[in-house]
């Protein structure tokens, strides 16, 4: 029942990089890890569940800030050691900096320039415990 998970090439700490990706404008909004059930638990609740390396423990998309990344398509790489899910993004927040992306930052003339603005204030979407700053 789960041979398309035994497809994957996980890697030796038993996880795979997972892109979420716009499903509409085809944006990349982050990238974050999943292990086998984060993985099969995404396919099942269609909607994108994470593996925490820092929390050692799920981390479902949404659960702090309310922005769910609802799952339209799991996409696996030639080589099967990536992931991609197209996603809608609720909220149009995927970067807990509140920014509707994690790659907001263009390298220009030998340094990294902010191009995309804060959508939402951080301080205003997590509670002090689930901030990253």
């Amino acid at each position: 029942m789960n041979d398309w998970l035994d497809a994957i090439k996980w890697d030796d700490n038993g996880l795979i990089p997972a892109i979420a990706q716009d499903y509409q404008t085809g944006r990349i909004l982050m990238m974050a890890w999943m292990n086998r059930e984060a993985l099969a638990l995404t396919a099942s609740e269609q909607r994108a569940i994470y593996w925490s390396r820092s929390r050692g423990k799920l981390w479902r998309k949404g659960e702090e800030s309310g922005h769910v990344q609802k799952l339209h398509e799991l996409r696996l790489d030639c080589d099967a050691d990536v992931i991609v899910l197209m996603v809608e993004q609720l909220g149009g927040i995927a970067c807990h900096t509140g920014r509707e992306s994690c790659f907001y930052r263009v390298f220009e003339n030998g340094a990294w320039k902010t191009v995309d603005a804060v959508l939402k204030d951080p301080h205003t979407i997590y509670s002090p415990e689930h901030r990253h700053d």
